[in-house]
């Protein structure tokens, strides 16, 4: 097997001890569904495992599938055109209700960067993503949000599906 298949076996080993399972924990809280010998081979990479195995698998931890995938691997297409740059002036004339959450999650970054210019901020794309589930929207729908707030430029709007 390749590195692809090492990579993704040492994210499956990672989330299976995070839980705190040894790979007879996995057979045993499984009811024998997942068989130790055939979880380790994926883990090691010697086996490859199935779209559907994997899908099933992640269903068993309780986590996304792409948690289990390895990091840089496959493209997300969810990454924007432009940068991420957040009008800070505009934000303030929001009222609280809307920009609250926004608000803070900006001014913890101005405080963390010491970056107090007061105009605009650049974020990464993580930080839209942490504010989309903060927010309860995808992140296309929140920048498509953001724009019409008036708080990010038009060409950073990501697809509605992200």
């Amino acid at each position: 097997m390749g590195d692809y298949a090492k990579a993704l076996g040492a994210k499956l080993r990672g989330i299976r001890q995070q839980q705190g399972l040894s790979l007879h924990g996995v057979e045993q809280k499984s009811g024998g569904r997942w068989k130790a010998v055939v979880v380790g081979s994926y883990e090691r990479g010697d086996r490859a495992v199935t779209v559907q195995k994997l899908a099933e698998l992640a269903d068993f931890y309780g986590v996304p599938v792409a948690e289990l995938l390895p990091e840089g691997r496959i493209p997300s297409g969810s990454e924007p055109a432009a940068k991420i740059v957040i009008n800070l002036e505009r934000l303030q004339q929001l009222p609280a209700d809307k920009a609250g959450p926004l608000a803070r999650y900006a001014a913890a970054i101005q405080s963390q960067r010491g970056d107090y210019n007061g105009k605009v901020l650049s974020i990464r794309n993580e930080d839209l993503r942490s504010l989309a589930i903060i927010y309860d929207m995808t992140p296309g729908d929140l920048s498509e949000q953001l724009v019409e707030w008036g708080v990010l430029p038009p060409e950073a709007r990501l697809s509605r599906e992200d």
